[in-house]
């Protein structure tokens, strides 16, 4: 009968040629050590610049309801957070039922209170179905 199995070349696979079972797992512990301090370290990473970019927003804003008073126009209920110094401006969109941006408006708001809590009217080209709150920045 003859054999089928191929034989696999000496030293190919497995222990390296002339290293012990003790020298790869030492190699084997080393490895797994060093996976794991680069893993903390790009975890304390990301956590550092998650903590850098939220501490770093000194104005931050959401959109709380709106209301569509008539083809040229949308209340937008707003509410501001800040440092009570800081001024800031927040950025407003409108949007048609097709998708497409009918009204934009950046909206001031002045530094002594921490709180601003404001309805604002932005003028669209066409009716509105949607507004949003782009974003909110330090003026």
């Amino acid at each position: 009968m003859v054999d089928l199995r191929q034989q696999v070349p000496e030293g190919r696979y497995g222990r390296a040629a002339g290293r012990s079972a003790d020298a790869e797992a030492r190699t084997d512990r080393r490895l797994k050590v060093t996976g794991g301090v680069l893993g903390v370290l790009l975890l304390a990473l990301i956590g550092w610049f998650g903590v850098a970019y939220i501490s770093g927003q000194q104005v931050s804003g959401e959109l709380i309801k709106f209301k569509v008073v008539s083809d040229s126009a949308v209340q937008v209920h707003v509410e501001v957070r800040k440092e009570a110094g800081a001024e800031g401006v927040c950025t407003l969109r409108t949007r048609a039922e097709d998708g497409s941006e009918v009204g934009r408006k950046n909206a001031e708001f002045a530094a002594g209170a921490s709180r601003v809590d404001e309805v604002v009217t932005v003028r669209t080209t066409a009716r509105a179905t949607s507004a949003e709150l782009i974003g909110c920045q330090e003026r």
